[in-house]
C-alpha cells in the first residue's frame, strides 16, 4: 500500500499580494529579532503581503524555500559580510540554488552591511550569540584608494548571469556612486540602492534625483530612517513621490520596534502625509518591488 505524499498548501502569487516588503529581519541574525520565518510569513500572509527576509549573518534563501513549503509568501535574501564568504560568487551561487524556483523571484544580494564605519546606532541591540559580542569583521566595497575592489566588479559581472539583484548594502556615498556607474558601465540589469537615506550612506532625495537616474537603478525607501528619526518627513515624501523605481520597504523586525500590523497602519497615513495618490502608493508598495524582483 503505497501512502499519498500530503498536498503542500501555496503560498499567495506575489503578483496577487496587496504589497510586498522587500526588506525584513527574522531571527536567527546577528541580533535578536521579533520573529522567525515561519511566524513573520504567518503574518504577512494575514495580510495578503509578501516578505523578503534579511539577515546580517548571510544567507535567508533556505529559510524562505522552507516558509514557501508550507504556504507562506516568503522569498529571502543573501548579506555579503566577511562572515558569510565576503565576495565569494561561490556564496551567492549556494544561496540561489537553495532559493529555488518556485517563487518566480529574483534573490537579493546586499553588499555587506557591516563595514566598520563610525555610527551609533539610535537602535536598541542584543547580539543573538556570544561569538558576536565584539561584532563582526567590517569589509568594505572600495579599497583605501577610494576604487571599488576587483572582486567586487567581479561578483557584479557574475550577477548579470544570475536571478538576482544586487543591493548597495551599507556603502558609503562615494561607494554608491562607483556602484551605480558600473552597474552602468557591465548592463547589469537590477541595482538597488539599499536605505540611501541611512546615517552611513546620507543620500538625500536631491542626491538620488542624479544618482538614481540610471534605467536598472531602483531605490528603497525604509520606515525605520524616518522612525529612528535619520531622515525627516520632507525628504521621505519627496522620494515617495518624486523618485522613479522607489521600492517601498519596512526595514523592521527588531524587538524595539513596531510589528508588522502596526507598521501597516503607519504606512497608511504616512502616505496620506505625503498626499500619495493610491496609483503611486500601489507603484511604490507592490508594482515597483514585483518589477524589480521578477525573473
Amino acid at each position: 500500500m503505497t501512502t499519498a505524499e500530503p498536498t503542500r498548501p501555496a503560498p499567495l502569487p506575489p503578483q496577487h499580494a496587496r504589497f510586498i516588503d522587500v526588506h525584513y529581519h527574522v531571527g536567527p541574525d546577528a541580533y535578536l529579532r521579533r520573529h522567525t520565518a515561519a511566524t513573520a510569513g504567518a503574518l504577512y500572509a494575514e495580510h495578503e503581503g509578501w516578505v523578503v527576509l534579511k539577515n546580517h549573518l548571510g544567507s535567508t534563501a533556505a529559510q524562505a524555500w522552507e516558509a514557501r513549503q508550507q504556504g507562506l509568501p516568503v522569498s529571502g535574501s543573501i548579506v555579503l559580510n566577511d562572515l558569510a564568504g565576503g565576495f565569494d560568487p561561490r556564496a551567492v551561487e549556494q544561496a540561489v540554488i537553495q532559493h529555488g524556483e518556485d517563487s518566480g523571484l529574483r534573490l537579493i544580494v546586499h553588499l555587506p552591511t557591516v563595514t566598520g564605519r563610525t555610527h551609533r546606532s539610535r537602535l536598541t541591540r542584543t547580539p543573538s550569540h556570544p561569538l558576536l559580542a565584539d561584532g563582526q569583521r567590517p569589509l568594505t566595497v572600495a579599497d583605501d584608494n577610494g576604487t571599488l575592489r576587483p572582486e567586487v566588479r567581479e561578483l557584479l559581472r557574475a550577477a548579470r548571469d544570475l536571478p538576482v539583484v544586487i543591493s548597495t548594502g551599507h556603502a558609503d556615498a562615494h561607494e554608491v556612486r562607483l556602484l551605480v556607474d558600473e552597474a552602468v558601465r557591465l548592463d547589469l540589469p537590477r541595482l538597488m540602492l539599499n536605505q540611501p537615506a541611512n546615517p552611513m550612506t546620507g543620500l538625500t532625495c536631491k542626491d538620488l534625483m542624479e544618482v538614481a537616474a540610471a534605467e536598472q537603478v531602483w531605490t528603497e525607501q525604509t520606515a525605520l530612517t524616518v522612525l529612528l528619526e535619520y531622515q525627516d518627513r520632507t525628504d521621505f515624501a519627496d522620494v515617495l513621490s518624486l523618485l522613479p523605481r522607489v521600492v517601498y520597504s519596512s526595514d523592521l523586525g527588531q524587538p524595539s520596534q513596531m510589528d508588522i500590523e502596526p507598521w501597516l497602519d503607519w504606512s497608511r497615513t504616512s502616505f496620506q502625509q505625503a498626499e500619495l495618490t493610491s496609483e503611486r502608493i500601489a507603484e511604490i508598495t507592490h508594482a515597483g518591488p514585483l518589477r524589480m524582483l521578477s525573473l
